[in-house]
């Protein structure tokens, strides 16, 4: 059975034609304050959005701000969103509505721990590793 598409019951066709002021009513109210408050650097990013989406440009928006909440005019676009040491390349999809771009670019890695690490004694690789 294929996968339904939805956000809140709307279509993402639905929500790509959505007011910011609709769409505000959705969403938490932690995301809707940080939305509303539009610090300096997420205006900058929405322009930045806004301007490649008028020249059609096909290029990830690269950026730093990990905390932007994902608008639904930003659906179908790629950004590459910098997880502490490099771009992470994050294709926005109606589902990742609500959500903010961090979340999308893990900044840590699972740790796999082996074998006993250089100056460790003999006996130590027969330690349970916790």
């Amino acid at each position: 059975m294929a996968e339904r598409v939805a956000f809140r019951g709307k279509t993402p066709s639905e929500l790509t034609n959505l007011k910011n002021e609709d769409y505000l009513k959705m969403i938490n109210s932690g995301e809707r304050r940080s939305i509303k408050r539009n610090a300096i650097s997420y205006k900058q990013l929405v322009q930045k959005v806004e301007k490649l989406k008028k020249k059609g440009a096909s290029k990830p928006v690269r950026t730093h701000i990990r905390e932007a909440v994902i608008l639904p005019s930003w659906v179908g676009m790629t950004f590459e969103v910098h997880n502490g040491k490099e771009f992470t390349r994050v294709d926005i999809t109606a589902n990742m509505l609500g959500h903010r771009l961090g979340e999308f670019a893990y900044s840590t890695k699972r740790v796999q721990h082996s074998a006993p690490g250089i100056r460790a004694t003999k006996g130590s690789k027969f330690l349970a590793v916790k």
